[in-house]
């Protein structure tokens, strides 16, 4: 039995990228793979292609989306860097840092991508096909991830597909991403100091390295993408921590823990990281009405893994 691709699904060469350009310059909406998950760009300085991407995604109207950037210039032409910022940058930009910043006043951005806050959060991705949109488009583009809102975010074409299907008018199809977890976000807080919003493939260590100061840690509502209290959900009970599934339950395994799949039976969090999605989206179509999940050591990466677990979980 052979499948085809749905009408919107163009694979990501040159000619899908000019088509993808078109369709955003025109205003409207393209999934596109990053290092870390699929991506619903549109383009940022419209408030009515931005609109477009909360109605696809059903998504709070409070909750900031990420602006992608080719380069730090352009970067700098919508926040207010300073030496923190910059040095952040040449550490881990292009890649899945996310940083929150000032907006510049004259910032030539919609206010729905700040969600009225009087930051930004911007990222200059390392994949090869978005960085070639980001040229080809010639825009700032708004790209949070290519899923239904507080669903399980999209690691591969067939995974938005299933997920927004129709719902934007194109998918670039560049293949499973690397990382498969959501950008670090750290915000730079004006007064001094900083935080991480959402842990993600950059740890905490690693910016606290680059920046010569630990960070701080306080509550302060919603900043950036991700931090919503319920998100990546799989659409079904999860039970975190188990060593064995119940008869009702989907396990998904982790070193020695065996299950129905596994995130790495190695043990290996980078590979369970790039795999953590997929496993969902596998529990979530899986007949049992029930997931769990074997442990996973909060160290690391793991960090991150177990926060997008633990929102999955409510």
């Amino acid at each position: 039995m052979t499948t085809t691709k749905p009408p919107n699904v163009l694979a990501a060469d040159g000619a899908g990228i000019a088509e993808a350009a078109r369709v955003l310059a025109a205003g409207g909406t393209v999934a596109v793979p990053t290092e870390t998950v699929y991506g619903l760009a549109a383009r940022a300085d419209s408030a009515e292609a931005v609109a477009a991407i909360y109605r696809a995604k059903g998504r709070p109207d409070f909750n900031p989306l990420i602006v992608h950037v080719p380069d730090v210039m352009a970067a700098e032409a919508l926040a207010v860097f300073d030496a923190r910022a910059r040095a952040l940058a040449a550490a881990f930009w292009p890649g899945p840092l996310t940083m929150v910043l000032p907006l510049r006043e004259d910032a030539p951005l919609a206010a729905a991508v700040s969600a009225g806050l009087p930051t930004v959060a911007l990222r200059v991705p390392a994949h090869p096909v978005m960085q070639a949109l980001l040229k080809a488009a010639g825009l700032p583009l708004a790209a949070p991830s290519a899923n239904r809102s507080g669903g399980v975010s999209p690691t591969s074409a067939a995974h938005v597909a299933a997920s927004l299907g129709a719902r934007t008018n194109l998918i670039l199809d560049g293949g499973n991403t690397e990382q498969g977890l959501e950008s670090t976000i750290v915000v730079l807080r004006s007064g001094g100091g900083w935080q991480v919003l959402r842990p993600g493939p950059l740890t905490e260590a690693a910016i606290a390295a680059v920046l010569g100061e630990k960070a701080a840690h306080e509550q302060r509502g919603i900043e950036a993408p991700g931090q919503l209290a319920s998100h990546y959900a799989p659409g079904k009970p999860v039970r975190l921590g188990a060593m064995t599934a119940e008869a009702d339950e989907f396990l998904i395994g982790f070193g020695a823990v065996a299950g129905a799949v596994s995130l790495s039976e190695s043990a290996d969090l980078a590979q369970a990281a790039a795999r953590l999605y997929a496993c969902l989206h596998l529990a979530a179509d899986a007949p049992q009405p029930r997931i769990a999940v074997a442990p996973i050591q909060e160290e690391g990466i793991g960090v991150a893994i177990n926060d997008r677990l633990r929102r999955a979980a409510v």
